[in-house]
């Protein structure tokens, strides 16, 4: 019974005749409908709404770029590369910028997360840079150095310049200029080749004699004065079975000047002399170049410090070959240590004064 009521119910629910005017058609045609909304413009980029539309358009071509290049190596037989080829590559230096320019370049705040992400991909197609042109294929690494090169620091040859040491520049004459330092002290010095003697050939001194004028030179503090009147013919006459010795033969003249005076006399200690001397001693070439300083500062182990490090450099520029053996003596490297300040309350640097209870 109440299934059939409620079927009666919905079945008059709805009015069988109009409740509205009737409008006729003719009339609606000058009716001023609602203003529709133009369409909305398609984004032009995929990545519009992540809010960071420039950062994902340059990770997703950097993306692309790093897959053909990688396409184009391996058709090349470049990739995969083995560990020995690997670690035979030159170093791999990437210059990038930082996170706050990289920023301001894509109009958006990176976070460090996305920062490294991208940088990543620089990595990577830098290292496909590098293998390319070791490999020869110098058009396919400048192609991919145009794309890096959007991201590089302005002032990249700087800062892969830091570390390096600056060559040494020879004048008109063959001189060699090279600066050294030590504590407070500051030389510079000049290095030229030594000239042979007059009506001596180049080849005519051996290093052996060039060793004994230079050692002579080195100890003659040491040795005792001798009056100008007694020759060493004539003392070996007045000792009975001494037999004259062969005549001596004449080497190279070379000369250390410090400060236009010469070795024995500007350094009085005989330390002072051997560092001088010894870039000349590890390298073998006593007696193979000339040598004018000027110094000023700081004390005797200072200044001598200073001409060591010049020289030693100076060395190197003229016989590369000999580079290794001072870079392993540690004479290409300027000794850092330097005299510590002294203190507030205290005698010296760290010596303190006697107490004394009253």
């Amino acid at each position: 019974m109440n299934i059939a009521r409620h079927v009666a119910k919905s079945a008059f629910r709805f009015r069988t005749y109009a409740t509205t005017a009737y409008v006729p058609p003719a009339s609606l045609a000058t009716l001023q409908r609602a203003r529709v909304p133009p369409p909305k413009p398609k984004p032009e980029s995929p990545t519009f709404y992540t809010g960071r539309a420039t950062y994902y358009d340059q990770l997703l071509a950097l993306e692309s770029a790093a897959k053909h290049t990688r396409s184009a190596l391996q058709e090349l037989e470049l990739l995969p590369l083995p560990r020995f080829a690997q670690e035979n590559l030159p170093p791999l230096y990437g210059v990038w910028k930082n996170k706050l320019d990289l920023g301001e370049l894509m109009s958006a705040k990176l976070t460090t997360s996305r920062y490294r992400r991208f940088i990543a991909q620089l990595n990577q197609l830098n290292e496909y840079r590098r293998l390319a042109e070791v490999a020869g294929h110098v058009e396919l690494a400048e192609r991919i150095q145009r794309v890096l090169g959007m991201f590089e620091r302005d002032n990249k040859d700087a800062i892969l310049a830091r570390g390096k040491r600056k060559p040494v520049k020879f004048d008109e004459y063959g001189r060699s200029y090279t600066i050294g330092r030590r504590k407070e002290s500051t030389a510079r010095c000049w290095v030229i080749a030594a000239q042979p003697a007059e009506g001596e050939s180049a080849s005519s001194a051996t290093p052996s004699e060039a060793t004994e004028e230079v050692t002579t030179e080195v100890t003659a503090s040491q040795t005792p004065d001798v009056p100008e009147s007694s020759s060493p013919p004539a003392i070996a006459a007045s000792i009975e079975g001494f037999e004259s010795p062969a005549p001596s033969v004449k080497v190279s003249t070379t000369n250390i000047l410090i400060n236009n005076i010469p070795l024995s006399e500007y350094f009085p200690h005989v330390s002072d002399r051997e560092r001088v001397v010894r870039p000349f001693r590890i390298a073998g070439l006593l007696g193979a170049y000339n040598v004018f300083a000027i110094v000023r500062g700081g004390g005797s182990t200072g200044q001598s410090g200073a001409v060591t490090l010049a020289i030693a450099k100076a060395l190197a520029a003229h016989a590369p070959d000999v580079e290794p053996l001072l870079r392993k003596a540690k004479l290409l490297k300027r000794d850092p240590r330097m005299v510590e300040r002294k203190k507030t309350g205290r005698a010296k640097a760290r010596k303190a004064y006697t107490w004394v209870k009253r």
